[in-house]
Parts: C-alpha cells; structure tokens; sequence
C-alpha cells in the first residue's frame, strides 16, 4: 500500500483512498481509542469522530507520510473531548501483554490470571497522575516513540520523557520498593 499515493488522491476527495487509509489501520486505532475511552462503545464513538474530522480536514496535511501520526492526534484529541464531555475516569479495561498479542500465547494463559493482571495494572495506575497515565500507556501499550507522544499530546519530549521517567519511579516506590535493594 502506497501511503504517499493514498493520501494524495484522499486529498484530491476520494472517498474510497480515506477509507483505504483507515482501515488499513482499523485495529491499532481502536486499541488506541480504547486505551483512552476505557470501553469498546465509547471507543468506537472517538473513531467515528476521528474518520469525519479526517474527512473534513484531510486538505490541511501538508506531509502525505505523516497521515498516521496526524490521524492518531486527531483520535486523541477526539478521545479526549469525548472524555470532556462525560466527565469520566479512563481506565484500561482490555490489556494483553506484547509477548502474548505477538506469539499468540494468550490462548494458553488462564483467563483468570490475566484478568487479575488487568486488575493489578489498572489499580498501579490509578496511583499516577492523569499525564503520567496517559504517557506510560501510550509509550508501553502502544509502544509509540517520545516525539510520537509529544505531538499526540501537545507537549515537549522532554515532558514526556519525564512524565514516564516519574510515573515509573512513582510506579516502582509503589509496587515493588527500591531497585537497589
């Protein structure tokens, strides 16, 4: 898939180019959305969101290659104003692991280990502050690079970095003491 070329004829008000675009994606926005909504409901809203506002705007990306990062702010964004609007707490409701979503492992854990392990994040979690949360959770579950999270978020990089450095630390004071002993 040429993404380059894609983008181009989306500008130019192909319908089916956007689409092609989209859905090519489909499964790391919605991880994404769901990351911030904390339900599969609301996280399809936020995409649904993200598809009109990329519709609508798609003639102001001035870099056809950075089509993803620029869709995947605007889903954070909408997210986030959803989020506004229901006053609600994010929390992650669907996490598997990376080494068990890429090696296809997660068939043989228990289900009710894993769902234990969801429980314990997300109470670790709530033990950040909402920037932390959402820094750690998209450097660790989405595994997006710093400057990735700083355009996403508005911010430096060097805000990022240390609201991950600090979540972690604040994260490990919390479950597992210091690393020097």
């Amino acid at each position: 898939m040429n993404v380059i070329r894609l983008v181009k004829k989306a500008k130019k008000g192909n319908k089916e180019a956007l689409l092609q675009l989209i859905m090519a994606e489909k499964d790391v926005y919605y991880k994404l959305a769901l990351t911030y909504m904390g339900n599969s409901h609301d996280a399809m809203d936020a995409m649904e969101e993200m598809i009109v506002t990329l519709y609508e705007k798609i003639d102001q990306l001035k870099k056809e290659d950075a089509f993803y990062s620029w869709s995947k702010t605007i889903l954070v964004n909408c997210c986030k104003t959803l989020l506004r609007k229901q006053k609600k707490v994010v929390l992650i409701e669907e996490w598997n692991t990376p080494h068990e979503s890429e090696t296809g492992h997660a068939l043989n854990v228990n289900p009710y280990v894993r769902t234990e392990r969801q429980i314990d994040i997300q109470q670790l979690l709530l033990h950040l502050n909402d920037h932390q949360q959402e820094a750690i959770q998209l450097k660790y579950f989405h595994d997006l690079d710093y400057q990735t999270i700083a355009e996403m978020t508005n911010v430096s990089v060097g805000t990022v970095k240390s609201r991950v450095f600090q979540g972690l630390k604040k994260l490990r004071e919390h479950y597992g003491g210091e690393m020097d002993e």
